[in-house]
């Protein structure tokens, strides 16, 4: 696997879940958040870099290195947030690989159309349920609960 730069956008529990897994793959991760404290689900174990600061902001981007990212990934609450700064990242910085969260399948659908991979919780989620209900099996519990137990440990 070759060694990447990724910026993660937003150190909730999915950014820093995300940021702690690529650091873990070998990766150079760079996480931005609003709030200096939101880094404490980091962990002690992610070296990786940290920048408090607005991820549509492009002084912020610039320090976390948009212009040498190979990958940029939006998961703030916000999906007016994510969708600006993935924007920004993809047509102005021409970041090879953009992916954002969005909440709101509708919305999710239109920017997937302009370019940008968008993940959409609100469907993935409905779609394992319903899986399970049909099925009886949980598709990602066997592929992700040992690794992310792993991240935690």
């Amino acid at each position: 696997m070759q060694q990447m730069n990724v910026i993660v956008l937003g150190c909730g529990r999915v950014g820093s879940t995300m940021a702690r897994a690529m650091f873990q793959d070998g990766h150079t991760v760079t996480v931005i958040d609003l709030v200096n404290e939101a880094f404490r689900r980091l962990g002690t174990k992610f070296k990786g870099s940290r920048v408090v600061g607005n991820g549509m902001d492009e002084d912020v981007l610039k320090r976390a290195g948009i212009e040498k990212c190979d990958v940029f990934v939006c998961v703030t609450p916000g999906d007016n947030r994510n969708i600006m700064a993935a924007q920004i990242a993809h047509e102005v910085y021409k970041v090879p690989k953009v992916i954002t969260r969005i909440n709101d399948p509708i919305r999710a659908e239109t920017y997937r159309e302009l370019g940008i991979l968008t993940l959409c919780g609100t469907t993935l989620l409905s779609g394992l349920m319903r899986d399970f209900v049909n099925t009886n099996e949980w598709a990602i519990e066997k592929d992700y609960n040992k690794e992310y137990l792993s991240l935690n440990a």
